[in-house]
């Protein structure tokens, strides 16, 4: 650490939770405020922009209180782990109010907000925070003592001002490139989807159009009495809607056994089968097996076919995978019955034409998926690139 430097807890630094008595004293109960769902603090965007406005009497009462310039961080699972953190600005009235999940900052004036906007930015201090956090699974914050306690370096306010405007312009350039290859990504698949849907669309005239239930044999799996033993751990492959989404299923999570098989409504279907995924986010989820296997009430099982390809199958619904989702029904989950998984129509011709498709589109795929890794990895760099300037900035390198 470089001379002048000093290291303090950030509880001894920052005033957390800033009282409302600031905001009563200041303005009338309908003088109107910025209102700041938990949605509306961002990941990786250091300014926090309020997308409400309501009177501080409707929000004064059981909301987080904070005001322009303050830092806020949430301090709630997963929210805190994924970075959201941002520094209030351009809040009606200078006040602003928002989730109960939200940990105010204050900085004095010997602590830039932007520079406690960074430090509290770096990965390794969402880790340790991780780490310190208590409550019920799925509600777990961090503690409040952990923050209070927590080490923050402290250089003369004109190093910390430079060391801002350092990672300001490092962080635009980064945030450039970050950008660029991620329109990189999104065009790689855009170009492999564009493909797929002009080979389906475009048909020769043997093509016949025929519906799922009609070329193969469709049924819905099974799962045997989770507490009785016998039934699991056995030789037989088991599957579930959350396994499915590459070209095969690889080794499955669970398996059954034979007296799981024959006492339950587990279906077992031969190799080559197509899976499908009817429930929720994993709708239009699809593998075809590499082996005998069983799977859950939640997949429908397309049964292989001598005459059809359960691969050109599976491309022929992900062609059309828009149009069949929005047939989706449900409360609180969007749904695809085994009815509507029947109706599915496919373009249908010879085996011969259907096995050259998929060889083309499974080149096409194989490249594509190249392409994705490559800028993924680029996409990590570059975040990696940013804690290490991180690190740098606070232990006096830069």
């Amino acid at each position: 650490m470089k001379p002048g430097w000093v290291v303090k807890k950030l509880g001894d630094v920052c005033e957390l939770k800033p009282q409302k008595s600031e905001a009563r004293g200041r303005l009338d109960a309908d003088d109107m405020v910025s209102f700041a769902p938990m949605e509306d603090l961002g990941i990786n965007q250091k300014y926090l922009c309020a997308t409400q406005s309501r009177p501080l009497g409707e929000v004064v009462g059981s909301y987080t209180y904070f005001a322009e310039g303050d830092v806020l961080l949430a301090k709630i699972t997963p929210c805190f782990e994924n970075g959201k953190l941002g520094i209030a600005k351009d809040l009606c009235n200078g006040v602003g109010f928002g989730s109960s999940e939200y940990m105010v900052f204050r900085s004095p004036e010997a602590l830039n907000n932007e520079f406690l906007y960074y430090y509290l930015s770096r990965q390794r201090f969402r880790d340790e925070g991780a780490q310190n956090m208590s409550g019920a699974v799925g509600h777990k914050r961090v503690a409040k003592e952990f923050i209070e306690n927590y080490p923050i370096p402290l250089p003369p306010l004109a190093e910390q001002q430079r060391l801002v405007a350092l990672l300001d312009e490092a962080f635009a350039g980064i945030d450039a490139a970050k950008a660029n290859a991620e329109r990189n990504l999104n065009n790689a698949r855009a170009l492999f989807d564009g493909y797929l849907a002009q080979v389906f669309s475009q048909r020769g005239e043997d093509w016949v159009e025929k519906r799922l239930g009609d070329i193969a044999e469709v049924q819905s799996g099974g799962t045997p009495l989770v507490s009785n033993k016998d039934y699991w751990n056995g030789d037989i492959a088991w599957y579930s809607s959350g396994e499915l989404n590459q070209a095969y299923t690889f080794a499955s999570e669970r398996t059954i056994s034979i007296a799981g098989l024959n006492n339950s409504n587990a279906k077992l279907f031969p190799k080559g089968s197509l899976l499908i995924g009817m429930y929720d986010t994993a709708a239009l989820k699809m593998s075809v097996l590499d082996r005998d296997a069983t799977f859950n009430q939640a997949i429908a099982g397309v049964k292989a076919n001598e005459k059809v390809s359960m691969l050109f199958v599976l491309h022929a619904i992900n062609a059309i995978k828009p149009q069949i989702l929005s047939q989706r029904r449900g409360v609180r989950q969007k749904n695809l019955s085994l009815t509507k998984i029947k109706e599915i129509p496919i373009g249908l011709p010879n085996m011969t034409v259907q096995q050259a498709i998929v060889g083309k589109l499974d080149a096409l795929s194989a490249e594509t998926k190249k392409l994705e890794a490559l800028y993924r990895q680029k996409i990590a760099a570059l975040d990696e690139l940013k804690q290490s300037l991180l690190h740098q900035a606070f232990t006096g390198e830069l």
